[in-house]
């Protein structure tokens, strides 16, 4: 029997690193995206992100590599009188020796609380180098500033 049109389709599993970020930055949105496209190969030190969609002042699209596997996005949003700067990593943790074979989880107190621990560590990360560029941004931003 085929399947009915209409029939709902199961969802993909969440990914065990699932992170979603919005951060404002007073700045016009072609101006963050040139930093973001000058600056973003020295973001991740643990990770090897390939470009697979170049939004232009939208935003960019990798694939993740490395300690993690999974994919990356940075979508511009304008919000007058700046941008939204919307973060999203969905990941997998690698096998130790792989960049790429996701790490079977295996559901115990310790396997939780590594996964947590890197989750962590990529968040504050990620806040370092958002506000990092909102502080250095800002500094020039002086239209928008009210």
């Amino acid at each position: 029997m085929a399947p009915r049109p209409n029939a709902a389709l199961p969802l993909p599993e969440q990914p065990t690193i699932d992170v979603v970020d919005e951060s404002f930055i007073r700045v016009e949105r072609a101006v963050l995206a040139r930093e973001v496209a000058r600056r973003w190969t020295t973001w991740w030190p643990g990770l090897h992100l390939q470009i697979y969609m170049d939004r232009g002042i939208e935003g960019m699209r990798w694939t993740v590599a490395g300690e993690m596997v999974g994919s990356s996005e940075i979508w511009l949003e304008e919000h007058a009188p700046g941008v939204i700067v919307h973060y999203y990593l969905r990941a997998e943790p690698t096998v130790p020796g792989s960049a790429t074979t996701p790490r079977p989880l295996d559901g115990t107190r310790r396997a939780r609380a590594r996964v947590a621990a890197m989750r962590q560590r990529h968040v504050l990360a990620w806040k370092q180098v958002v506000w990092s560029m909102k502080d250095e941004l800002e500094a020039d931003a002086h239209p928008y500033r009210q």
